[in-house]
């Protein structure tokens, strides 16, 4: 029996969500999906259940430049509770320890806060998606489960301190794929004395987009009412989604070598790099990687439905 086709829209382009807090990043993803009766879709790099933010959302070919994006930097603004210590790290966990509160002031924080700057080891926690074993570690820290966790290698770019009251501090975050802003703020917040879990986690920036672009479930919702082409119109370029990658731009017969996965020579000067391929008429044709001698190798590159 023949494979069944998937149901849905052959659309591409890039919805910036500020996903609501309380519901997974699958979960709005799913949403988003089926407001655009996408064929396809997939996500950025999740956010935990309380987090809010920027969650690029990548629909139909799009989804060919997803796991490039989840490389990139990101920013985040988190509260931190202190005297509290949970399992998880935030406000959703289980309660282990809690502690009395020093007196500190702004100048306290900003003295710790130079010591958790720069490229650094930091070891995930187990309420994580990584898996272990085949099991995501939050599955096995909710049976009381702990394994040994490799750490890995993060860039704190920058950390500003934004507000502090008697039981708590607010910073915003620039970092590196693969940090985990939880066990950030417990180390931070360990350093006062007192330990401390995430109150409240907004994230800002994603590979490069922001809140401004953002738009929210209700909003999609309210111009879905409008029609499948309100909808369409929110959509942002694929080819805008990596816009530090270098353009080459190729002929109807590069095009056509490129589309049966085969390498194309130009005489444009870039050093070894990701690319992004346009065709003659500046249509989006994908991702590619060329070498110093100019030979670009197609990486992923977009079906053309309209020839279809």
């Amino acid at each position: 029996m023949g494979r069944r086709n998937k149901k849905g829209r052959n659309i591409t382009g890039i919805v910036v969500l500020d996903k609501p807090t309380g519901r997974s990043s699958n979960h709005v993803l799913q949403q988003v999906k089926r407001l655009f009766d996408a064929k396809k879709a997939g996500h950025t790099g999740a956010l935990d259940p309380l987090a809010t933010g920027v969650l690029p959302i990548c629909l139909g070919e799009a989804t060919k430049v997803s796991s490039y994006l989840l490389d990139a930097d990101k920013a985040y603004q988190v509260t931190c509770k202190l005297g509290v210590v949970t399992d998880s790290g935030d406000s959703d966990g289980e309660v282990i320890a809690t502690a009395e509160i020093p007196e500190f002031d702004d100048q306290a924080i900003l003295a710790i806060l130079p010591k958790f700057m720069g490229e650094q080891d930091q070891v995930p926690p187990m309420f994580s998606a990584l898996k272990y074993q085949g099991q995501p570690l939050y599955k096995l820290a909710r049976q009381g489960i702990e394994v040994e966790r490799k750490s890995r290698r993060i860039t704190i770019y920058d950390i500003k301190l934004l507000t502090t009251t008697p039981d708590s501090f607010t910073l915003e975050v620039t970092c590196s794929k693969g940090t985990y802003i939880r066990t950030l703020v417990e180390d931070i917040s360990h350093q006062l004395g007192c330990g401390g879990h995430v109150s409240m986690l907004r994230r800002i920036t994603a590979a490069g987009y922001t809140l401004q672009q953002s738009v929210t479930i209700e909003e999609l919702e309210t111009v879905a009412l409008k029609g499948q082409q309100a909808l369409d119109e929110l959509l942002l370029p694929a080819e805008d989604a990596l816009s530090n990658w270098p353009c080459i731009y190729a002929t109807e017969y590069m095009v056509t070598c490129l589309r049966y996965g085969q390498s194309i020579k130009v005489e444009q000067e870039f050093e070894s790099a990701n690319v992004r391929l346009f065709g003659p008429g500046a249509e989006f044709l994908g991702l590619g990687e060329m070498t110093e001698q100019g030979v670009v190798a197609p990486k992923r590159v977009f079906v053309d439905y309209s020839a279809q």
